[in-house]
């Protein structure tokens, strides 16, 4: 699911969510209970569009807190819209929050609606397949894996056939860090309405069996609180890239727009070498150099006639630095090999090199066992590791946070840019500001793509476009034309090649707006 966004979207820790809320009230101003009204009747159009038979079987839990006040108005608006739903209030310590309370009595006396307050014994209700069980047992404040009855709850739910929505945030989720976390304490939703904005647990790949698909909920929070309160988290926008993009001169010729050396290649991965170079020249380089060794001369020749090659002294691999003057940006990595001579040329390389430089694949594996390389990095340099690679330079990591945190780390101390590639790509500033990536699919996961990407940043570096810049409009390009390609050619039968083949309409759409 893709959310092509128009409003700058930043993602907050939950405890930031907490004062934006706070500051609303104080300063729309409006009550409490009239914003969780607000919230709520978001939740129940949302709801009630996806579900409009008025049969449907709507089962709702909710918890003491305020996260169970919007379960409790949800029921409640639900009803006036003709629906029959049952609703279960967990009030076993008999402390409820006062908007929680304040709805509770308003469905008393309400028409149509079956409730239950559960202060002992819980007898849970049949979850059929029909049924559609609304989760508000708790929100994002929680802090600490739920315990108790409450982790008997949510079992009985996981254990149904029903069709799960979560309020805000599957119940047991937290917002952010999930590491002490338990999973079978978590409610495993098939959809979860998040209100204003999305929880950073959302964009990580062991979360995904918990959130389902995510859809945002616009509940009016305070325009200025939103502007003004500060996070290293955003999701990228369409708007910001097509703004990024520089539009090109009548009277440019090709050396305005850069000369580039790709460092690629070894014997039996000319491929990688060849999509990374067609990416490069798909993406407005002016003129493009591949070094490579001497077996894949003729290959890259024939497979990539616009650009220019220059051969090691070796046969297979890479072996020897380049001199990188003429030059204004350098990739190097894809399909590089791992030879001995390799490594002691790549060091040889950084030494050498003045230009930023995009360092992906092999490049990465070389540099895990020299550490101390990455600070010696050019100006400006962007590192482009999957997971994998990126633990072989930071160490094992339990989860995405963490990988999250360790590449943050890495890129403040090594003064690097990084892109942690998968779904929603991580891009991560040296100053820890953190930028998600909206575009993309499942197709992408396939060999090549990665090389596709490091063709895509060193055409940007070469043409003078800032790393800052480079590094977004690149990623989002690279997933554009992902989600164009496989528009054309569906997820399972797309290639790497089509990826590059769909970059010209990327380029247009952004360039066009």
């Amino acid at each position: 699911m893709h959310h092509y966004l128009i409003k700058t979207m930043k993602i907050f820790p939950t405890s930031s969510i907490k004062e934006i809320d706070a500051y609303t009230i104080e300063h729309e101003p409006i009550a409490s209970l009239d914003l969780m009204e607000r919230a709520a009747t978001a939740l129940a159009e949302a709801i009630a569009e996806r579900f409009p038979e008025k049969e449907t079987p709507f089962v709702l839990f909710a918890g003491p807190g305020n996260n169970g006040g919007d379960a409790l108005a949800v029921t409640r608006l639900l009803a006036e819209k003709g629906y029959h739903p049952v609703a279960y209030l967990f009030n076993t310590k008999g402390k409820l929050s006062a908007d929680c309370e304040a709805n509770r009595d308003l469905l008393s006396g309400a028409a149509g609606i079956e409730f239950h307050e559960i202060t002992t014994q819980f007898t849970p209700p049949l979850l059929t397949e029909e049924c559609v069980v609304i989760d508000g047992l708790f929100g994002s404040g929680l802090n600490k894996p739920l315990e108790g009855g409450f982790t008997k709850v949510v079992r009985y739910i996981n254990a149904s056939p029903a069709y799960v929505i979560a309020i805000d945030i599957p119940s047991g989720l937290m917002g952010e860090d999930n590491s002490q976390n338990l999973s079978d304490t978590i409610i495993r939703a098939n959809l979860t309405l998040s209100l204003q904005l999305p929880k950073l647990a959302f964009l990580f790949a062991e979360n995904a069996s918990y959130v389902g698909e995510w859809q945002l909920l616009d509940i009016g929070l305070s325009p200025q609180a939103l502007e003004e309160t500060y996070t290293d988290y955003r999701m990228m926008e369409r708007e910001e890239v097509d703004y990024l993009l520089r539009p090109r001169k009548l009277f440019a010729h090709k050396g305005d727009f850069g000369r580039a050396l790709l460092i690629a290649g070894s014997q039996g991965m000319a491929g990688a070498s060849v999509l990374a170079a067609r990416s490069c020249l798909r993406s407005g380089v002016g003129l493009l150099t591949v070094h490579l060794p001497f077996c894949n001369n003729l290959i890259v020749q024939t497979a990539v006639p616009e650009a220019m090659t220059q051969t090691d002294p070796s046969d297979t691999c890479f072996s020897t630095v380049v001199d990188t003057d003429p030059y204004q940006a350098v990739a190097i990595g894809p399909g590089l090999g791992k030879s001995a001579e390799t490594e002691d040329a790549l060091l040889a390389q950084i030494e050498e090199c003045q230009v930023p430089m995009v360092l992906d694949a092999d490049a990465l594996n070389l540099l895990a066992g020299h550490r101390n390389y990455l600070s010696r990095l050019p100006e400006g340099s962007i590192l482009t590791p999957h997971p994998k690679e990126l633990e072989r330079l930071v160490g094992a990591c339990a989860n995405s946070y963490e990988r999250l945190s360790k590449a943050r780390e890495l890129a403040h101390e090594a003064r690097v840019y990084i892109v942690l590639k998968g779904a929603y790509s991580a891009i991560i500033y040296p100053d820890g500001r953190c930028y998600f990536n909206p575009t993309g699919n499942p197709g992408m996961a396939r060999g090549g793509s990665g090389d596709v990407l490091t063709g895509i940043l060193l055409a940007l570096l070469a043409q003078g476009y800032p790393t800052e810049d480079a590094v977004r409009l690149g990623v989002f390009a690279h997933g554009l034309a992902g989600d164009i390609a496989a528009r054309k050619q569906g997820e399972m039968g797309m290639t790497t090649g089509d990826i590059v083949s769909s970059l010209p309409l990327a380029w247009k759409m952004l360039m066009e707006g």
